[in-house]
């Protein structure tokens, strides 16, 4: 069975006081960045982004990571993302804080900003 994990990307970014509302593009790379070389045991990473952040990573795959521009909003993306992987089987872990959308990514397990950013 493979996994992926999806990562609601404002909501990482956001969870670090790094001045990252000054430049959501550069924050966005950065965290792209970090996901590309970080140590995490998923066979594929989805990188949900929103708003200006898009600016700051072309959607696609680089590795195995692939980022997603959101159309509307970033929940909408991240509970497609997730139901499209565990419609093909994979176990999905969503990455998020925000617990309206951690209700509703059932049957994904949710873990904390904090845990994936102590592994990138």
């Amino acid at each position: 069975m493979s996994s992926v994990l999806v990562v609601d990307g404002a909501n990482v970014v956001g969870s670090v006081p790094d001045g990252w509302w000054k430049d959501r593009a550069g924050a966005a790379r950065r965290l792209h960045e970090r996901l590309l070389v970080g140590d995490t045991s998923y066979d594929e990473v989805v990188l949900v982004l929103e708003g200006q952040a898009k600016a700051g990573v072309r959607a696609g795959r680089d590795a195995h990571v692939t980022t997603v521009h959101a159309a509307r909003d970033g929940d909408a993306e991240i509970r497609s993302q997730a139901s499209r992987a565990a419609g093909r089987g994979a176990h999905v872990v969503v990455v998020t804080a925000d617990r309206a959308l951690a209700a509703n990514v059932s049957p994904a397990q949710v873990l904390s900003p904090s845990w994936l950013l102590d592994r990138i």
